[in-house]
């Protein structure tokens, strides 16, 4: 999808056109390599819940948009197959921050996970994935 070496300018542009994640949640691309990725965005009401905090369909998109980037990084064009997503703490921070680093990044399957934490260094949940490329 994109070269590894790709200046993050290029990869914000591409990546921008994921609509969601950018537009409607505030997400943005901080670090992009082969098989790592590190995105954020800072909380807003928008992504609160009833309780008065950080929803959980909002940290998985911040997940999942760590994920399509690091896994499509210098690799064929790789999409998620599966997920599985664990809700460890709320957010105490302003900020949350989703790292993404591949466990193992093979011909057609990757496997990679997720920690997404406050910028006070809380753990707020952890992805793993399975991802498939289409190459």
């Amino acid at each position: 999808m994109l070269d590894e070496n790709c200046p993050i300018e290029e990869v914000r542009e591409l990546f921008g056109n994921d609509r969601f994640a950018t537009e409607a949640c505030g997400c943005r691309v901080i670090e992009a390599s082969r098989g790592h990725a590190v995105c954020e965005f800072d909380i807003a009401d928008i992504h609160m819940n009833a309780q008065g905090h950080v929803m959980g369909g909002a940290i998985f998109t911040l997940a999942d948009f760590a994920l399509a980037i690091g896994c499509n990084m210098g690799n064929e064009p790789t999409v998620a197959v599966s997920n599985s997503i664990e809700y460890m703490n709320r957010a105490k921070g302003a900020k949350l921050i989703a790292t993404c680093n591949a466990d193992k990044s093979g011909r057609s399957l990757g496997f990679y996970t997720v920690d997404v934490t406050d910028e006070l260094g809380t753990p707020v949940a952890k992805m793993t994935a399975t991802c498939f490329r289409r190459g």
